[in-house]
């Protein structure tokens, strides 16, 4: 029969090769501290194998298990040389239960498991303290009825009140009397209300908690949380029993929390609290002094009522084992020091890099081990403002966490109107239906954005990411009312220039402006991505459209630009004016002349860009949208563009409907533009050339452009536009007498393009994988759409993650490593990366790694996340490695 019961005591403690699976993780914790050869109360452990034994038990408890306990009791009797049920000297118990992980739901503890109507009296006349006796009964009689007979505690303090107005005693019973006279009160209710009677046999107690604990098992809470966390129900509950501490006595007496590390300076020095357990019946009431033990450690200890200094030792030997901070809970009772659980310490994002880069400065851990421990997603508390949590506030509505941070502004509606506001200095919060092309400039004036319809790949969050603002997508409980200008959240109606705060984190819309906590990058931070950078192997680039997105880029450690998106340049001022002109032209001729006036403009703004990223890869994205989006909407636009170009508004509205597609994004754009108008793609590549010239001339770094054509499918139509741009290059070659080298590669984005990887890397030197429109299309998904469901599929359990923020590997993910297999059978050299959303994602960085790619590019905001989840990646595939080939040598 396996071992049921396993002892510990400190210095000795009986183990078992799984401890948590065996003994739960309370029971795992002390087992260790006491080999550790720290001070823990001595006591048992009842191992999970024996829930599962005692399933099968008709009588409750296996009588085997009954007698085990006793012996197990009468080996903890002559450790502490007191007696269960005993005339002097009566041994307390408590009682923890747990499983191997954290298990919302199970038996709370209980304490004093012993007390009766005759060993509390024994205990008042040991300790000469009547009152701590009777208070700590009262607490088991309590807690033994809520989990035993799940009597409701309220009742207990109803009974408590009317003895308290009945007696005349203020917050407790202040005689022996009046405590006796509580407890019979307490007992007649559990006889005449619930029909049960409280044990006075101290080993009927413990049995009948075991028990219940185990029955806790099996409650709606416990099943429920198995169900999320994926734990068997056959995994079972372990029971911890040790001896009670008198931690809430007096003065001598009490309870505190010691972490190994001050978290704000990652230094090797104790820190944590100490609460002084209660004080005699003048004290009643009040609350006990908190300790700072930081403040004690660096002067005057005499308050503590233990050896400060061996706590601090104790703590150091955790922390040693651990190789980590760690917190250590631990209790005093009359001068005596007790450890009663240890964990890896809570740490916030900037504590847990500067404890981790403090560790490999002592030697404690190596770089890798650093880097591992750093949760990627968490570097968003760095890289952005967040709100102040302990501040009261009023959540409005709730819905996709577009782009992290947060924002507090005046409600705008227009970007217009945000523009000008913003030119008045005041912060706004830009609010849409959704957002277009033309909302760009409105988003970069504005604080953050948000959104009624949309999800986490919807324009509007796309571009937020981009460009470092806060989003907030898809909160279908709000609605704009557009002719009245307010919008209308929680019963409450808000208009223009009333102030919201918006958490893109969380996806939270608060009522009024909120505290920020605003971001602070340290050196800590910085060594931190040096570790990374030299255990990657992925490059990591940036996706970038402007000058101000490429510099942020540059300050986060992007490698080079994987996603230029030239449609992005083309919605403001003079730059729209042209592009409409040039989509209404009714010829070839027209449109030339249109795009001569956006041509030098190109080149300019490649020129930045290049001179930027200072002989980084730039990878540049042909136009891709269709030409609907650039075209006026409203009717004062048409009016407008009419009077521009001299013709009437009817020729304009002509114009628009018939550009308008049923479904745009699977209609006339990308390389399907270039083909009906070459001269787009001729203009584009001549101000990219051109600008690759300049800058070099400029800043003496060689400036290699790659050139990226959207939306292929065959291999003819990136043969047509590719012939287009090496005839470009030909003339600029020519008339500036320089040799230019250039890339030219295609975006693989449909899965045609995949199945015919191959014969598409006979013509592209390079790929990058655009996993936004890949899902969509792998999945016949709108991802503008698809917040309005995905959350459903995800709440019903059809998939793990919404497929748009996490590489969906079996479907989407398996076709990317079709296409690199057949690419790569071409042409071994070609460059392979991803530039869609989940570049910056690390769960999806780790399948990059995987896979293979050269390179992941996104948002300026998440570089940091992605350099430092493509180093864990790639330290997890090295060890992956290494143990495959030691297991093949064996």
């Amino acid at each position: 029969m396996a071992k049921r019961i396993f002892t510990f005591r400190r210095g000795a403690a009986d183990r078992t090769a799984d401890a948590a699976e065996a003994l739960g993780l309370k029971g795992a914790n002390l087992a260790l501290l006491a080999s550790l050869d720290v001070p823990v109360p001595p006591g048992f452990t009842i191992a999970t194998s024996v829930w599962r034994e005692a399933q099968g038990a008709d009588d409750g408890l296996p009588q085997a298990l009954r007698a085990e306990l006793r012996a197990a009791i009468e080996w903890l009797e002559g450790v502490t040389d007191r007696r269960f049920d005993g005339d002097r000297r009566p041994l307390l118990l408590a009682v923890r239960s747990s499983a191997r992980a954290q298990m919302p739901g199970v038996a709370e503890t209980v304490l004093d498991i012993g007390l009766n109507d005759r060993t509390v009296e024994v205990l008042a006349s040991e300790l000469n303290d009547p009152a701590f006796a009777y208070r700590s009964y009262r607490r088991f009689i309590e807690s033994y009825a809520a989990l035993v007979f799940d009597a409701d505690p309220s009742q207990f303090e109803e009974i408590a009140d009317e003895e308290r107005e009945r007696a005349g005693w203020t917050v407790e019973p202040e005689t022996p009397t009046d405590w006796r006279a509580l407890v019979a009160r307490y007992q007649d209710h559990l006889d005449s209300e619930i029909g049960a009677v409280l044990p006075q046999t101290p080993l009927e107690q413990l049995f009948s908690v075991v028990g219940a604990s185990y029955a806790s098992w099996r409650n709606p809470l416990a099943v429920s949380h198995r169900l999320i966390q994926g734990i068997p129900e056959n995994a079972g509950l372990a029971v911890t029993v040790h001896a009670m501490i008198f931690n809430e006595r007096n003065y001598h007496s009490g309870t505190g929390r010691a972490v190994s590390r001050d978290m704000r300076s990652g230094q090797s020095r104790l820190s944590g609290e100490f609460a002084l357990g209660a004080r005699g019946s003048s004290a009643i009431g009040e609350k006990p002094p908190i300790l700072d033990l930081a403040e004690l450690a660096n002067g005057e200890c005499r308050e503590f009522p233990a050896d400060l200094c061996e706590l601090t030792r104790h703590v150091r030997r955790i922390e040693a084992h651990a190789g980590d901070a760690v917190e250590v809970d631990f209790m005093v009772g009359d001068g005596e020091l007790f450890l009663m659980q240890s964990r890896i310490a809570r740490r916030t994002a900037p504590e847990a890099i500067r404890v981790a880069v403090e560790l490999v400065k002592e030697g404690l851990i190596e770089e890798s081990e650093a880097i591992l421990r750093i949760d990627p997603a968490s570097l968003d508390q760095l890289l952005h403002p967040t709100i102040e949590r302990s501040a009261d506030f009023v959540v409005l509505g709730r819905g996709m966490p577009a782009s992290p941070g947060a924002a507090t502004g005046e409600i705008v509606f227009t970007s217009e109107r945000a523009q000008a506001l913003a030119n008045e200095n005041r912060p706004v919060i830009l609010v849409r239906n959704e957002t277009y092309p033309e909302d760009i400039h409105g988003m970069h004036v504005a604080d953050g954005v948000l959104t009624i319809r949309g999800g986490t790949t919807s324009h509007a969050a796309v571009v937020a990411r981009g460009i470092g603002k806060p989003c907030v997508t898809g909160v279908g409980s709000l609605r704009i009312n557009g002719q009245k200008g307010t919008l209308h959240a929680a019963g409450r109606v808000l208009g223009e220039g009333d102030r919201i705060t918006i958490d893109g984190s969380t996806g939270d819309v608060i009522e009024g402006a909120v505290p920020l906590v605003r971001p602070s990058l340290t050196g800590d931070f910085a060594t931190l991505m040096e570790f990374a950078d030299r255990a990657r192997r992925m490059r990591v680039r940036a996706n970038a459209d402007t000058p101000i997105e490429a510099r942020s880029a540059r300050s986060f450690g992007a490698e080079g630009i994987g996603l230029c998106r030239t449609e992005h340049m083309f919605f403001e001022g003079d730059r729209v004016r042209a592009m409409r002109e040039m989509i209404l032209s009714s010829d070839e001729s027209g449109r030339r002349a249109a795009l001569e006036k956006l041509l030098p403009i190109q080149r300019s703004d490649f020129i930045e860009l290049f001179e930027i990223m200072a002989g980084l890869p730039v990878t540049i994205r042909l136009l891709d949208p269709p030409l609907h989006e650039f075209l006026p909407k409203s009717d004062g636009e048409i009016a407008e563009t009419a009077a521009m170009l001299g013709v009437d508004e009817a020729v304009i509205k002509h114009r628009i409907a018939a550009l308008e597609e049923f479904n745009p994004m699977l209609g006339h754009r990308g390389c399907r533009l270039a083909i009906s108008y070459p001269e787009i793609v001729e203009t584009q590549a001549r101000a990219i050339l051109e600008a690759a010239v300049e800058a070099g001339e400029k800043t003496g770094d060689a400036v290699v452009p790659e050139i990226m054509v959207p939306l292929v499918s065959l291999r003819k139509e990136l043969d047509f536009v590719k012939e287009r741009v090496d005839r470009v290059a030909e003339l600029v070659m020519a008339e500036r007498g320089r040799s230019i080298n250039y890339l030219v590669g295609t975006m693989i984005e449909l899965p045609r393009a995949i199945v015919r990887a191959d014969t598409i890397a006979e013509v592209a030197e390079f790929f990058s994988f655009g996993t936004n429109d890949l899902t969509q299309t792998v999945y016949g998904i709108s991802r503008d759409d698809a917040g309005n469901f995905l959350s459903t599929y995800v709440r019903q359990g059809i998939i793990e993650r919404d497929p748009f923020q996490t590489i969906d590997v079996e479907g989407v993910g398996e076709l990317i490593g079709l296409a690199v297999e057949k690419a790569r059978r071409t042409r071994p050299d070609i460059s392979l990366g991803v530039c869609g959303e989940q570049g910056g994602d690390p769960a999806s960085i780790a399948f990059f790694e995987q896979t293979g790619l050269d390179y992941v590019s996104c948002s300026p905001f998440r570089v940091p996340i992605a350099r430092l989840a493509a180093a864990q990646s790639a330290i997890r595939a090295g060890r992956s490695l290494r143990g495959r080939g030691r297991r093949q040598e064996a």
